[in-house]
Order: C-alpha cells, then structure tokens, then sequence
C-alpha cells in the first residue's frame, strides 16, 4: 500500500479526489481487467486447439473461469467493504447476476456468428471480447452494487485510503 499511497501522492488534488471517490469503480475495472485476460486466453485456447468447431461453447467455458476468478477478487477486493448478505447468500447472487452477465456476453458473438454469419477473427474478438465484454461489465457493475454487495461500510476496511502529501524540508 505504500507505493500507491505515493503514487497517488504524486497525483494533482483535483485527480486524486476523483481516484479516492471513484475507488471502488476503479477496482472494477482493474478485476475486469485481469478476467478479461483470463477469459481470453482460455478461450483462445480452446478454440485453437480442443473446441475448433464450437467457438460460443469455448466462450462460455471460458467466461465461467473468469467469473469464478472474478467472485473472488470482487469480493476480497473490488467490494471488500461492502457486504450485508451471508456469505453462501453473497455468492448464489453473485453467480446468479454473472450467469445473466454472461449470456449478455455471449449475446452479440452469437448474433454474429448465428445471424450474420460473420466467421472471422476479427468479428469473434470484436463481438466476444469487446462489445460482449463491455455489456456485461456494465450490467455487472450496476448489478453488483445494487444486489449482491448492497451495503456500502458493511465489512471494516483494512484500513482507509488517505493521501497524505509528503512534507519536504525546506533548506
């Protein structure tokens, strides 16, 4: 925590008011981030090698990995002071929004592959990886807040974020 506490202290006041209250978007994003990597490279894999001819079925096994990577950073971390549900309760409604989230994913690959015929790389990344990605993460996130970890301050922080800007000796 130290170094971003200094990068942070780096930051102009007006950047790092923003940073402090929009923490826990950026942690989002950040989690998005790491799934979106591991969601794209178990699907390359799999559809390069055992899942040739089943590009969707790729897709979907390997946006169910990163959900499953995802619970655990968004709860440990994302939302690590948000909570107010029991825990098996937390995770059924967590895997109930991500399983929505995915065939909101999966929905614009399957249009283009199964209504617009579309059978390129380019199409697949950009409908599977990109507009699918961005739908679900925005429905995610909305979701996340509004269902699964409702209340904000309900598990104690590690401890809170303050920049403090670092005093320099004056010679």
């Amino acid at each position: 925590m130290p170094l971003v506490r200094k990068v942070l202290g780096l930051l102009p006041e007006p950047v790092r008011f923003l940073v402090r209250k929009h923490r826990e978007l950026i942690r989002f994003a950040v989690v998005g981030g790491t799934t979106f990597v591991i969601d794209n490279g178990v699907w390359y894999a799999l559809k390069l090698t055992f899942l040739q001819d089943k590009v969707v079925t790729a897709k979907a096994i390997a946006v169910l990995v990163a959900v499953i990577s995802s619970y655990v950073l968004s709860r440990e971390w994302s939302f690590h002071t948000r909570g107010g549900r029991e825990r098996h309760h937390e995770a059924a409604l967590f895997f109930l929004v991500s399983g929505v989230g995915i065939g909101v994913n999966l929905l614009p690959l399957y249009v283009s592959r199964h209504v617009f015929d579309l059978h390129s790389e380019v199409a697949d990344f950009v409908t599977g990886s990109v507009i699918g990605m961005l739908l679900a993460t925005g429905f995610k996130f909305w979701a996340m807040r509004k269902f699964v970890f409702p209340q904000a301050d309900a598990r104690p922080s590690v401890r809170p974020l303050h920049v403090v800007a670092e005093q320099r000796e004056v010679a």
